[in-house]
């Protein structure tokens, strides 16, 4: 096991997503600047209940955490500002948190086993419509001239992997909390993948 500090979110994050954010609360401007020095780790857990941000006087507010998190390393900071960080992040592998504990100034620690890694599974030929379709899209920000960084995907474009474009789709879909944790919670990457077909069928999102 492996104790690592956690920021919880109203999102998921999945291994190889990309994930920027802006830091200024105390007890994350510490938590990132030490990951940063160390060259470390945290782990990006849903938030089940409670709210991001502390606000004054809820010193006391209960904060539920999701089980299944993801390892986020910072590839790149900025501080424009003093008490403001900037940081660009990407996805690692996923863990089950075994135990946590919130310290005394917010910040959660956790005890976490990490998960095996996806199989590098190519896509059956049943599902390729929906690694054409985010391929598809993919080519629709590039024409677009969006830059780099502003991107929701970040290369290497892997869509010849189950996992890779599984994964891709549950960021960039608009899914339920729960069905954001199942399935990033799900081991298999094909049987991910043919969830997530499922999800663009019902949403009218994919070509027959």
């Amino acid at each position: 096991m492996t104790s690592i500090p956690l920021f919880p979110l109203n999102t998921v994050l999945y291994p190889d997503g990309y994930l920027p954010l802006q830091i200024f609360e105390v007890r994350y401007l510490d938590m990132i600047r030490q990951c940063i020095m160390g060259e470390q780790p945290f782990g990006v857990v849903q938030l089940l209940d409670g709210g991001e941000v502390r606000k004054p006087g809820q010193q006391g507010q209960q904060e539920a955490l999701a089980p299944v998190g993801t390892l986020a390393r910072v590839v790149d900071w900025a501080a424009p500002l003093s008490g403001l960080l900037q940081i660009k992040c990407m996805g690692m592998q996923r863990f089950h948190i075994v135990s946590s504990e919130q310290l005394k100034h917010g910040l959660w620690m956790a005890q976490v086993e990490t998960l095996a890694p996806d199989k590098t599974i190519p896509i059956p030929q049943e599902q390729q419509n929906v690694a054409d379709a985010l391929g598809a899209l993919i080519r629709t920000l590039q024409e677009q001239k969006i830059p780099p960084e502003q991107m929701p995907l970040q290369p290497p474009y892997r869509l010849d992997e189950c996992g890779w474009v599984a994964n891709r789709w549950c960021e960039l879909l608009s899914l339920s909390a729960m069905q954001k944790q199942l399935l990033l919670s799900q081991d298999n990457p094909v049987l991910r993948l043919e969830l997530v077909q499922d999800m663009l069928t019902e949403n009218g999102l994919l070509e027959e």
